[in-house]
């Protein structure tokens, strides 16, 4: 009985290490989602982060006990520094460009990117759960689920507020990537 007692609580810790995890990726997305994005893009754009989710914390786990100390500041600043520059390019095209997407777009370099900086944080976790004994495979695959779930939720959410701010929507969806990305700088 005990047995499943902690199998249930370390599920339910997990799950709210994977919600809290996700908070990145739904607020975020919110401000992407704002841009204008075919539901399509926001299938690829919440799997894409999913896998982030995934693969990330395999990666901590794995470097673990050597690094995390010193990576886990430095990813956290690499994510705001990355957070930011997308954000005041997509300013700079809703102030300069007012007529193009940024290429923050949900394509290729941009998607990677978008990915990668919401994906940090689970990196870190990964790194502190290579020191730890906790159940990897369910932590990872609630991880998974988690960001791509709250990715999707905060693309369409982002969607339905961007119809309604018209042409200011990327200058919205830029200042929100901005100011997260500066909240994780400072």
């Amino acid at each position: 009985m005990d047995q499943v007692l902690f199998q249930w609580g370390q599920f339910l810790t997990l799950l709210m290490i994977a919600f809290a995890l996700s908070m990145d990726a739904f607020s975020l997305g919110i401000g992407v989602g704002m841009v204008g994005i075919r539901l399509r893009e926001i299938i690829k754009v919440s799997i894409t982060i999913g896998l982030f989710h995934i693969g990330m914390p395999i990666v901590g786990i794995f470097v673990g006990a050597y690094l995390s100390d010193l990576v886990g500041d430095i990813a956290v600043f690499m994510g705001g520094g990355v957070l930011m520059v997308i954000g005041l390019h997509m300013l700079w095209n809703g102030f300069v460009n007012s007529d193009q997407k940024s290429v923050l777009r949900t394509k290729g370099f941009g998607l990677i990117l978008f990915a990668f900086s919401v994906s940090l944080d689970a990196l870190t976790v990964g790194f502190s759960f290579g020191l730890i004994e906790v159940n990897r495979l369910l932590a990872i695959t609630l991880f998974g689920i988690m960001g791509g779930a709250m990715s999707y939720f905060g693309l369409l959410l982002g969607r339905s507020v961007g119809g309604w701010l018209g042409d200011y929507s990327e200058l919205v969806g830029g200042l929100i990537l901005f100011c997260f990305g500066l909240k994780f700088m400072l």
